[in-house]
């Protein structure tokens, strides 16, 4: 992974992000330059007899000041001059060459004190402009510091524990882990409990506990807890590793926004060089005035017209915000995707493990015939002991939630198809589906209504019963994620039109996660291929569609929208590498947020253009005036870019809102 590389689009004309003695060279030759000018400013107005005189348009300079410019323009000029020569050789002109040509012609009409000033002052933009670029990258390096470099492993066999580096420790190898520190790399916790700071890698700022068996990730921070783990990935296939190479890919995947800045700046430079000789040649050659006064607006248009402002514009709010979006654990592959995520008219959202959790939680326990509700669950409990399915688990961990012991079971015998039945207390108890309530008889007419309305509401009904009576219901559905219908009331307060559920579950269940959270409209029983056409059919009717999935099986429709987002990818290679967005955790708060976030980001991409565009207009027009002298010219490009780059920092803070408070509990909460 290179981790050197420059911000995309600034190396050619805005500088580079150099680090190292390069880096400092150039930031002390461009104080020289700047000390140099200052110097020669200072002898010109003492030999001179004063600063007016000095200031003089017709001032000659003493040989003193001019070897004092001389010198600062060699200081400051040193490293645009190699870049100036190679734009020439490419036959595309930049503004390095912009800047040469300046320099050397404000030299040649004899304007020394305008030519050091204009050296000076554009390597001091180009070092701002390093700045700038080094501050953003910053933000994105900073994750490669998440993971300590040295893991300590542990002999399971005697105990004994040696440090060595992370990246030679190789799967199954065990780690051993005191409280504060940061974990060197992903596996399954083995032995101890603990809690895990998870906000590095998936934005999350509550505390996640773990004990034997939980994945942990590297870069996460240990709490008080000590505790071993097994590593279940090298250091160059974990988490944070797949996240550091998504953000060096998202670098290279430029936006459209972006790219069009590029080609314009292409097709503007050799237009400017053109007119700037027009400018320099016409008036003359028809006697309009003097060489050197027009040659010298000539020079002044040409520093003017210089497009670094416009050109850095882009790349450092991008990059600004594709860096603050990982930090709040939405990894966007890229800025065309960040732009995109600006324009989406409609969200599609898979149901299995984005609305809901994925697995089966009990919803109701409805106790019949003077049952108790503990009575009910403890009967339950002990005829599903035996079963692996499930909706068995379910109402298992429903009974040690509500610390009810499971009755003793025996002579157990699954019902294929049905359920199952066992002896408790010496009785014949059963347990199944709605199925097996009619089989045995036990069904009235109230209690079939009732059964069809769980199923209606997409519950499934598991009843239990004996040979006299039903002792009761218990209803089992996914639970729906907690902020799932504030989720979707905060992207309509952004404007989204259509909010609709694609599934592959039946009409009863779609339908009622889709009443619970406030969609529009659901569409059950899908395949991949269904869930594919009907992406393609929203953006038909809506524009830009997001689809929110799980990002394996959800493949096809995640291609087909405008944005392609997986939900929950933290640990997972496949959600990290099928969609354009990937969110870390199962929070769906962050799909507002990462709409907020793009138009944010685009708002701030266009201010920069317009001020950049503006200032050049501006001085443009006091230029053909004869009013804009070469250091005023200089002076307001850096500024132009100054007021760029600062306002494309801003991105480094991500914008609020990320925070989800959990919703009202509903049919679909979990109890």
């Amino acid at each position: 992974m290179n981790t050197k590389r420059g911000i995309a689009g600034c190396a050619d004309g805005c500088g580079e992000h150099a680090a190292g003695p390069r880096a400092w060279i150039r930031g002390v030759s461009c104080a020289v330059s700047g000390l140099l000018t200052a110097g020669g400013f200072a002898a010109h107005a003492a030999l001179a007899g004063g600063i007016p005189a000095a200031l003089a348009a017709e001032a000659s300079f003493p040989a003193l000041a001019r070897s004092f410019y001389a010198a600062a323009i060699l200081a400051g000029g040193w490293p645009i001059v190699p870049r100036a020569l190679a734009s020439v050789r490419r036959l595309k002109p930049d503004m390095n060459l912009l800047m040469t040509i300046a320099v050397l012609g404000a030299v040649l009409i004899g304007q020394w004190f305008e030519a050091a000033t204009v050296s000076f002052l554009f390597a001091l933009a180009l070092r701002l402009e390093s700045w700038s670029a080094g501050r953003a990258e910053k933000a994105v390096h900073a994750l490669m510091d998440l993971a300590p470099a040295m893991a300590r492993v542990v002999d399971l066999r005697d105990g004994a524990m040696a440090e060595q580096p992370a990246e030679s420790v190789p799967a199954g190898a065990s780690v051993a882990v005191r409280p504060g520190e940061r974990i060197p790399l992903d596996g399954l916790v083995i032995d101890g409990a603990t809690t895990v700071d998870p906000s590095p890698i998936t934005g999350e700022s509550a505390p996640a506990a773990k004990k034997a068996g939980d994945p942990v990730y590297a870069g996460t921070i240990n709490g008080r807890g000590a505790f071993t783990f097994r590593v279940t990935r090298p250091a160059a296939d974990t988490t944070l590793a797949h996240i550091l190479r998504l953000v060096e890919e998202a670098r290279a995947n430029r936006a459209p926004v972006e790219q069009w800045v590029d080609r314009f700046a292409r097709g503007y430079t050799p237009v400017v060089f053109g007119l700037a000789l027009a400018v320099c040649l016409v008036p003359p050659l028809l006697g309009a005035g003097p060489w050197s006064a027009w040659v010298y607006r000539g020079l002044v248009l040409l520093v003017i017209a210089c497009p670094c402002a416009l050109v850095i514009s882009t790349p450092v709010s991008l990059v600004s915000a594709l860096a603050s979006a990982a930090r709040a654990g939405v990894l966007v592959k890229g800025g065309a995707h960040l732009e995109a995520a600006a324009g989406i008219k409609a969200v599609a959202l898979d149901k299995t493990g984005t609305l809901t959790e994925g697995r089966p939680v009990v919803q109701r326990v409805i106790p019949l015939d003077g049952h108790t509700p503990e009575e009910l669950l403890a009967t339950a409990a002990g005829l599903e002991t035996h079963s692996e399915h499930p909706l068995a688990q379910a109402v298992l961990a429903c009974a040690r939630r509500a610390g009810v012991g499971p009755r003793p079971a025996v002579k157990y015998q699954a019902l294929p198809g049905r359920g199952a039945e066992a002896e408790i207390g010496g009785r014949r108890f059963w347990i199944g589906s709605h199925r097996l309530v009619h089989d045995e008889g036990g069904e009235s007419e109230s209690l079939h209504r009732e059964l069809l309305a769980l199923e209606d509401a997409g519950h499934s009904v598991i009843a239990v019963g004996n040979e006299r009576h039903v002792c009761g219901v218990i209803s089992v559905a996914e639970g729906l994620r907690p902020g799932a219908a504030e989720a979707v009331r905060e992207l309509r307060a952004l404007g989204v039109g259509h909010v609709t559920v694609l599934t592959g579950d039946n009409e009863g269940t779609a339908a009622a996660v889709s009443r619970a959270i406030g969609a529009d409209d659901c569409r059950a029983e899908l395949l991949p291929q269904d869930k594919h056409a009907a992406v393609r059919e929203l953006a038909g009717r809506f524009g830009a569609v997001a689809m929110a999935g799980d990002g394996v099986n959800d493949a096809p429709a995640l291609a087909a929208a405008a944005v392609g987002i997986a939900m929950g990818a933290a640990g997972s290679d496949a959600a990290l590498e099928t969609a354009d967005v990937a969110l870390m955790t199962d929070d769906l708060s962050r799909l507002p947020w990462l709409i907020r976030h793009a138009r944010r980001t685009v708002s701030v991409v266009r201010q920069n253009i317009a001020v950049a565009l503006g200032l050049k207009i501006l001085f443009m027009a006091l230029a053909a005036a004869g009013r804009a002298t070469l250091w005023m010219a200089i002076a307001a490009d850096m500024g132009a870019s100054l007021l760029v780059i600062f306002n494309g920092l801003r991105l480094l803070r991500p914008a609020r809102g990320g925070e989800q408070k959990p919703g009202p509990p509903g049919a679909f909460s979990a109890e």
